[in-house]
């Protein structure tokens, strides 16, 4: 409470005493991912700053990936900072099969064993939003297009595990699982592959399958190994 109404210190520029400001106002209130911030208005008074001064500190805190802006509701506290380092890696990363066989055996470990838990959750809207998304990927103009629909099916797919960590782990890594999908989706014909193999996922799901689940589930993960260009030989 003292911290709210009393001046900030004398040191740095105005924004950055502010920046800190809000900063220790977070921790204090202890304020998380999805909580807003009080107005420019109510901050400024609380800090005896201007209300630019403010502005301009909330602005630094968007940048960082502290906060963002919504509609109706002003600065909400969020965490973009995961997401700006998995875009930076996924950029970065040499797309061989070797990094492709990497991160589909970290899938694997997660799709494949989702079998029972997905059985017991999954019904027939859920079934029917997984076909919907599939034929969307089929029907899809761009291979990047169809990219995204195949991250959404295995994203929609994850989500049937009520998992709050986990989907927010596939969120976070969205970046590189969706440049892979689309380093696998070469051609038409790997999406139209893609597509056939979500319908054998989709139909183990509708039997309670476990056997043909993981079956195809692997084989899937597996498939777009063979549109990986190979990387050149290096000469010596």
């Amino acid at each position: 409470m003292a911290m709210e109404t009393a001046e900030i210190e004398d040191k740095g520029s105005a924004v950055d005493q502010v920046v800190d400001a809000i900063r220790r106002l977070m921790r204090e209130r202890n304020l998380g991912l999805g909580d807003a911030l009080p107005s420019e208005i109510e901050l400024a008074a609380m800090f005896n700053s201007s209300r630019n001064t403010v502005r301009e500190a909330i602005r630094i805190l968007k940048a960082y990936g502290i906060v963002e802006s919504r509609q109706k509701v002003g600065a909400v506290i969020t965490d973009r900072r995961q997401q700006a380092l998995m875009e930076l890696f996924s950029f970065a990363i040499d797309m061989s099969a070797e990094s492709f066989l990497d991160i589909q055996g970290f899938r694997r470990l997660i799709e494949v064993n989702l079998s029972d838990l997905l059985f017991q959750t999954i019904d027939e809207a859920g079934i029917a939003r997984l076909e919907a998304i599939n034929d969307a990927m089929k029907k899809a103009p761009e291979l990047s297009e169809a990219a995204e629909f195949d991250f959404k099916f295995h994203a929609e797919l994850i989500s049937f595990a009520d998992n709050h960590t986990l989907s927010q782990v596939y969120s976070i890594l969205q970046p590189l699982l969706q440049r892979l999908m689309e380093a696998g989706k070469r051609s038409r014909i790997a999406v139209e592959s893609a597509y056939d193999e979500h319908c054998d996922i989709i139909a183990a799901l509708k039997e309670r399958d476990r056997i043909a689940y993981a079956y195809h589930m692997n084989r899937h993960l597996h498939a777009g190994l063979q549109f990986i260009q190979p990387k050149e030989p290096r000469q010596i």
